[in-house]
């Protein structure tokens, strides 16, 4: 009876989560909200501390509410893990190589710093007592690989230089996992113990985990995925897929390293080889569900009572918390990076606290160094911090943006004010590469901008004048001759980056004439009226390019095709114009 009433238990569980991820998270994306805090609100409303804590009075929100909220964390965990993982399939060893002044400059200076002050702060204000005042340090000091990243790749801003910061400083921070446990571990340490032969046996199992899952990864990965893709089946290629995430986090996780790092390092490895894309096209539904799982958690372990009985103190310590570890990762990234821009948006990425509060909240607990009168409000200060992500992450965008006209002129290698006739080509990716290729073939004069720095090195390396830099700015739009230019052409594949750089444009030279790429007809009335004169939506060029393959195959002849495209493409803008007005 037991068994199956924790099975109705289970499934009851599973039908709300459900119920948030279809119904309850699209409502907050309508409202225009990142789904990152949809999952966390509601993880909060349908946790034990909401209705779950008011089930006992009124049974009926027993079928509304999670029950037990500890049976979804290895789900949402598993969902981390993906995210890793895809990440991972995107990078490659010279890439990360590039990172490590970030990894270890920025992200060392920004952990020191953060966990010195959180650590004093606590020292002198609730915990005079060195050992649990740098444990309280240590738990905050770290940010949230979780959402940071999700959020990056919500905003498509994950290659650009504040995404390749906040992820060096994220990976150095995993990278911390292992030694702060065992700091942790030591406090409670028997006294004939050694630090000394801890830390060396830490080191030596760390490092045998990482170089395991290298060889399997250089010597058999490959493989086994071409065994497997020989013999058929997505569903083999899946359950492979599958092992390589877990056993990669299990095996780092065995060393007291992050699950996180080990998904991480078998997604660098697997994007080596072929099987990169269907991998990615495999995981792509599960990463979401699952990564809305583990923000569901997150948000039910907001103990909302704990919360309303001290809110002074919690809403003190969010102020401290956020203020002490905004300044440090601002000054961690200054220091190694001269843009103001790029440091404040950066620092209001990392923030917050992580995750890994929890972890070591809990592990402190268990230890006895941490009471549990005292972890729950740290526990909340935490929980809060992160929701507080995605709306600290727009807030430094826009305060980055306005503080850049203050940064210094951006030096070119020659003046290009007075350049007349050339084409001002914003954005190097697919698309800007093919633009490129066409019109340098023409003899036309390009100068290419881009956020991306090894997208400018790319242009570079193929003779092209191109330069790192957001078009949106108008001086560094006069600095590359727009007053100048014949054309302006933007191929940016983020609609809010497009929009704001056809504005600005638009504001320096009323006359000039800007193409743009749009993602769907609705975007490019968006650009329409903000001062595009050319707008191809790629979702109705990509169709109508199919569709005219497809007959060409049924029999057509070319200048049929050309004509039943043309009538349709001239339908679709029409409708697509109408409907904006």
């Amino acid at each position: 009876m037991a068994a199956g009433h924790g099975n109705e238990i289970l499934i009851k569980d599973a039908m709300v989560f459900l119920f948030a991820a279809g119904i309850a998270v699209p409502i907050f994306r309508f409202a225009k909200l990142p789904a990152v805090i949809g999952f966390m609100v509601s993880g909060i409303a349908l946790g034990p501390f909401a209705l779950g804590a008011l089930s006992e009075r009124w049974p009926v929100l027993e079928y509304i509410s999670i029950s037990e909220p500890e049976a979804a964390a290895p789900f949402g965990e598993l969902g981390v893990l993906f995210l890793l993982f895809l990440l991972g399939l995107e990078f490659s060893f010279e890439r990360l190589w590039g990172l490590r002044k970030t990894v270890f400059g920025v992200g060392g200076l920004q952990a020191l710093l953060s966990t010195i002050a959180l650590a004093l702060l606590a020292y002198w204000t609730i915990a005079p007592d060195p050992g649990l005042a740098a444990v309280i340090g240590l738990a905050l000091a770290l940010s949230s690989t979780a959402i940071v990243m999700q959020v990056l790749v919500d905003k498509k801003i994950a290659a650009t230089p504040v995404g390749q910061t906040s992820f060096g400083v994220l990976l150095f921070q995993d990278i911390l996992v292992a030694p702060i446990l065992i700091f942790v571990g030591l406090l409670n340490m028997n006294e004939g113990a050694s630090l000394a032969g801890v830390l060396l046996e830490a080191l030596i199992q760390g490092l045998i985990a990482i170089a395991v899952i290298f060889f399997i990864g250089k010597f058999l990965l490959r493989r086994m995925f071409k065994m497997v893709a020989t013999a058929g089946g997505r569903d083999f290629m899946m359950a492979l897929t599958l092992l390589t995430v877990v056993g990669a986090a299990a095996i780092t996780a065995s060393a007291g390293l992050s699950l996180a790092l080990g998904a991480f390092l078998a997604g660098l490895l697997l994007g080596e080889t072929e099987f990169k894309h269907q991998t990615e096209v495999d995981l792509e539904p599960f990463k979401g569900i699952l990564l809305g799982l583990f923000f569901m958690t997150v948000g039910m372990g907001l103990d909302l009572p704990a919360i309303l009985s001290q809110p002074g103190f919690i809403l003190g310590g969010l102020f401290a918390l956020l203020s002490i570890k905004l300044i440090a990762a601002f000054v961690a990234v200054r220091i190694f990076n001269k843009s103001n821009g790029l440091a404040i948006e950066s620092a209001a990425f990392l923030a917050p606290a992580g995750e890994f509060a929890f972890v070591v909240t809990a592990a402190a607990g268990a230890t006895g160094i941490l009471s549990s009168e005292l972890s729950a409000p740290l526990a909340a200060i935490a929980g809060l911090s992160m929701l507080l992500i995605p709306v600290l992450s727009q807030l430094g965008a826009k305060i980055a943006s306005m503080t850049a006209k203050e940064d210094e002129p951006i030096a070119l290698e020659e003046d290009m004010s007075e350049l007349k006739g050339h084409v001002l080509l914003a954005g190097y990716g697919r698309v800007g590469q093919v633009v490129s290729r066409i019109l340098v073939q023409e003899s036309v004069e390009i100068i290419a901008l881009d956020r991306n720095a090894q997208l400018v090195s790319h242009a570079r390396d193929s003779g092209l004048r191109a330069y790192l830099g957001d078009a949106s700015r108008p001086e560094l739009l006069h600095s590359v001759g727009l007053e100048g230019a014949s054309s302006f052409i933007v191929t940016v594949d983020n609609p809010a980056i497009v929009e704001a750089m056809v504005k600005s444009v638009r504001s320096v030279r009323p006359d000039i004439p800007i193409l743009a790429r749009a993602h769907d007809p609705g975007h490019a009335s968006i650009l329409e009226t903000a001062g595009a004169n050319y707008v191809v939506p790629e979702v109705i060029e990509t169709g109508l390019q199919l569709s005219g393959e497809v007959l060409h195959r049924f029999g057509y002849d070319s200048e049929t095709v050309r004509n039943l495209l043309a009538a349709d493409r001239d339908e679709q803008y029409h409708r697509a114009t109408s409907e904006d007005t």
